[in-house]
């Protein structure tokens, strides 16, 4: 009976995150392993930046990754260290008709004892510890990335690290010197990872990649040091407003944004962003608003509240002016540099 429980979890869990496993023969492991790999989207995205001769997955888990990320090499490693789910991924793959060499090893034991090179790692370390708590800096992961970084660049050209959505972009760059690209990705304006990508040549300039999937918003790309260079121009809202994806807020790139897109920020901390004449290609939500006092909000009326710089939360707005929840309309409380304002979409 539970196994049958986890298959039925299984094909509702793959519905959403992975439908190419929807297929007759197809087995699945635990919740948790579901629960840690990544989704059919963003691996798919992430294949599409990936070729070579040689592929190894040194923590292929459920192998979502190692299935989409594979898909432009001719070899294909995959280390897993517990038996049962590497048994799985290798019925799966059989299934899938895909080929693979299949390793089952602790990853630390396979760096010991491997002699052999690769075009690409990639690796997903686990961000639990001991007792099932989230953990996210490098030394707490499992493997230690900061411990096996240069035996990893010793046998590949380049190395791929899927990371915490948590993970500081400073704190990063600090501690990995062979980073020459990050992707911060989101699906649905929902960050799910950041990755990074190491190479053995040291990278004058960092390239950042802020993307959106399932989204028809452009990728935004700069330098990383660039927004300590940059300046931010300020004024109170005009007829439209932005507001950059979570991608980019994540990135921290707020003056970057008012100078790259020629937007002017309501205020220091506030990262909405305005102008009079419609810039098409930015990476968020574009509104035509008109400020309003908060006289004019009439209760049990029905919005999409936004609160940002503003002490109150949106919860805590509903119940203030007895407001319903959803609806196509937005209201947004926020602060610009002469102080509180209401922002109501139009």
């Amino acid at each position: 009976m539970q196994e049958i429980v986890q298959q039925i979890k299984g094909k509702q869990v793959a519905q959403k995150k992975f439908p190419f496993l929807l297929k007759e023969g197809i087995v699945f492991p635990p919740q948790l392993s579901l629960e840690q790999s990544s989704s059919e989207k963003t691996a798919s995205y992430k294949s599409e930046l990936l070729k070579g001769k040689k592929f190894i997955d040194l923590t292929s888990g459920f192998g979502i990754d190692a299935y989409y990320l594979s898909k432009n090499f001719n070899e294909i490693t995959l280390v897993e260290q517990n038996p049962e789910l590497l048994e799985i991924v290798e019925h799966n793959w059989t299934v899938l008709e895909k080929k693979a060499r299949f390793i089952n090893q602790k990853l630390e034991d396979f760096l010991t004892q491997n002699e052999e090179t690769f075009d690409v790692i990639y690796l997903d370390p686990a961000r639990r510890d001991n007792n099932k708590n989230k953990v996210f800096l490098l030394e707490d992961l499992s493997p230690n990335i900061l411990e096996i970084q240069g035996k990893l660049l010793s046998i590949s050209n380049e190395v791929v690290i899927k990371l915490s959505p948590l993970i500081d972009l400073k704190y990063l760059v600090s501690v990995l010197p062979g980073i020459f690209r990050i992707d911060i990705i989101a699906l649905k304006n929902d960050v799910k990872e950041v990755v990074v990508f190491l190479s053995k040549e040291n990278s004058a300039e960092i390239t950042c990649n802020c993307v959106n999937i399932e989204s028809e918003e452009s990728v935004f790309t700069f330098k990383f040091g660039e927004e300590e260079n940059a300046k931010a121009t300020y004024d109170e809202p005009e007829n439209l407003i932005y507001i950059p994806n979570n991608s980019i807020l994540k990135a921290g790139v707020f003056n970057l944004i008012s100078e790259r897109f020629g937007l002017k920020k309501l205020h220091p901390n506030t990262h909405i962003y305005t102008s009079h004449e419609k810039i098409n290609d930015f990476p968020g939500r574009i509104l035509e608003v008109e400020v309003i006092d908060a006289k004019q909000i009439k209760k049990k009326s029905q919005f999409n509240i936004i609160s940002k710089n503003y002490p109150l939360k949106p919860e805590e707005i509903k119940k203030k002016y007895g407001l319903k929840d959803g609806g196509e309309n937005y209201l947004i409380f926020t602060q610009s540099k002469k102080g509180k304002i209401i922002i109501k979409s139009v």
